[in-house]
């Protein structure tokens, strides 16, 4: 049966430091607790499917969480998962759907099952059956024999057809050390394996140079207190125009997406020089986060920060700050 509801903050024995870590990213926190009538009710009267308390218990604890939509990173499961046997908006056709799928998958296993979840980006069915086994896929295959050890399986041991070979590094990911950076001037890597395949994915390469002056012009025009300096326009020669889309939890912060592009500041040079006042330096803008919370700096010594209503440094240079960004590191 289901191990009982944690009542402190100690790691369940069955869950490895990255399930725990994942599962409280996706919501989850010791005695949590949810109503489940409205995947109860609709099942029920649709497809006649009955929760037994295996699945209620389980769900109680864990329905509603997910990870679907997070990017890959260094915090993810091995198999993405969303937490929950329906849709809150099931219809009668829905329900009957998912009645067909457990009707098979309980001939398969050979006991009556109960829809949990979902993997496989929404493909494989989770369901439990009442002694609290989990099962996956059309052919039911027999993912744990207990709820809080299949959690685990799918946070670290269950791997699909990921698009990265992340290893396990204490209670993070990571990609394995034979993913190069690129090297720096002193022949160190410039930033994580990471960070390099998502800068490459949004576009950068060694090498690359974009004029700045469009920008430069633009900013000008719309407030002449708007000067580049040469820092700003080595980071907009090399940055400018990427967009990076990652999301979900990161090493000790959240993932957010950003945009590298100064215009995105055109209008707020008053907000921008109220944070160069607060940081004692000159700061040029260069693209913002969260669509436009924060607003992403670079000051003349090439230092970067972030800052809306007030100034954080994020990094003492730039290489630095963009690892942060896409590590999700503060």
């Amino acid at each position: 049966m289901i191990t009982k509801l944690l009542k402190s903050e100690e790691i369940p024995e069955e869950w490895s430091p990255l399930t725990y870590r994942v599962l409280r990213s996706a919501g989850w926190y010791p005695g949590r607790s949810v109503p489940l009538d409205k995947y109860e009710i609709p099942l029920r009267e649709f497809s006649g499917l009955e929760m037994h308390e295996a699945a209620r218990e389980f769900l109680g604890e864990f329905a509603g969480l997910s990870t679907a939509a997070w990017t890959p990173g260094p915090l993810m499961p091995q198999s993405p998962f969303r937490l929950d046997p329906c849709d809150v908006n099931t219809d009668r056709e829905g329900a009957a759907k998912i009645r067909e799928v457990v009707l098979r998958m309980s001939d398969s296993a050979g006991t009556p099952l109960y829809p949990v979840g979902r993997v496989d980006d929404g493909e494989s069915c989770l369901a439990m059956a009442s002694d609290g086994s989990v099962y996956v896929g059309e052919h039911a295959e027999l993912l744990a024999r207990h709820a809080y050890a299949a959690l685990e399986a799918l946070g670290v041991e269950r791997r699909t057809d990921a698009p990265l070979p992340f290893v396990l590094v204490g209670d993070h990911l990571e990609l394995p050390s034979d993913f190069v950076a690129t090297q720096g001037p002193d022949g160190s890597p410039r930033w994580s394996p990471e960070t390099e395949r998502v800068l490459r994915l949004a576009g950068w390469r060694p090498g690359r140079a974009v004029s700045a002056d469009a920008w430069e012009l633009a900013m000008r025009e719309a407030d002449d207190g708007y000067v580049m300096h040469e820092a700003a326009r080595q980071f907009l020669s090399e940055f400018g125009g990427l967009e990076v889309h990652e999301r979900g939890p990161g090493v000790n912060a959240a993932r957010i997406p950003f945009r590298l592009d100064p215009s995105l500041a055109k209008w707020d040079f008053e907000i921008i020089e109220s944070l160069s006042e607060d940081a004692e330096a000159q700061l040029y803008p260069v693209g913002d986060l969260s669509q436009g919370n924060f607003y992403l700096t670079v000051a003349d010594d090439g230092k970067v920060y972030l800052g809306m209503d007030e100034v954080e440094l994020l990094a003492d240079a730039v290489d630095a700050a963009l690892d942060k960004l896409v590590r999700g590191i503060r």
